[in-house]
């Protein structure tokens, strides 16, 4: 028998099945972060830029207009344009209420503000004039958006516009249904939201939604409360 050799062999490294450095060597081989070469060492991110300064509170909020379509306006109708501001990009006219129709009919037919989007109001129950009755227009030639806004009293009658626009007609009916408006030359002015025997007018400020109308509940719907 032949003599076995006396030097050991040096032990194998260990593979992985594919025949590479197992995962603690092959980690092992990479220098650290700090002693790589510098073209080796990933880029740094560029800082992020700062966020611009938000805009003041008070520029958001209506500011003096006195552009092309106020001057028109003002050459027009004279004191009867009240005020002038814009909003959000769009004008607003404060209009005395006596001239309302009228100017309504100039913004129409001189101006092309053919559309009636909205007519509604707001209530301010301790103001004097506590309405602000309040006509949104569009005109589809120009693009463009204006408001025309009238005080209205407690017992003020203003104006049907239901002859400009057809869709004031009902516009009208429901803001005499929420808010108590009457406009004088409403062709059929009656509610179309509430009962017609209903007592009050549910947007007033003033008007309490928990009570409702009790005697109206009680007498249609057999119960003693509407909620």
């Amino acid at each position: 028998m032949a003599d076995e050799p006396t030097d050991k062999q040096p032990a194998r490294k260990p593979e992985t099945s594919e025949g590479k450095p197992s995962e603690p060597e092959k980690f092992a081989q990479k220098p650290p972060e700090d002693e790589r070469p510098a073209g080796d060492k990933p880029a740094e991110k560029p800082a992020a830029k700062p966020a611009p300064p938000k805009e003041e509170a008070s520029a958001a909020g209506p500011k003096p207009l006195d552009n092309v379509l106020v001057q028109r306006f003002r050459k027009r109708f004279g004191a009867a344009i009240r005020e002038a501001v814009e909003d959000r990009q769009q004008a607003i006219l404060v209009v005395d209420l006596d001239r309302l129709r009228e100017i309504a009919e100039y913004a129409r037919d001189e101006e092309q503000f053919d559309m009636l989007t909205d007519l509604t109001a707001v209530d301010w129950p301790k103001r004097e004039k506590r309405f602000d009755l309040v006509l949104n227009l569009y005109s589809f030639p120009r693009n463009e958006r204006l408001r025309l806004k009238a005080h209205v009293g407690e017992n003020d009658r203003p104006p049907s516009v239901s002859s400009l626009w057809g869709t004031a007609n009902w516009l009208e009916r429901e803001c005499y249904d929420m808010f108590g408006i009457r406009f004088e030359g409403h062709p059929d002015l009656r509610r179309i939201l509430l009962p017609e025997e209903w007592v009050g007018h549910p947007l007033r400020k003033d008007y309490d939604i928990l009570t409702q109308d009790q005697a109206w509940v009680r007498e249609n719907l057999g119960i003693e409360s509407g909620q």
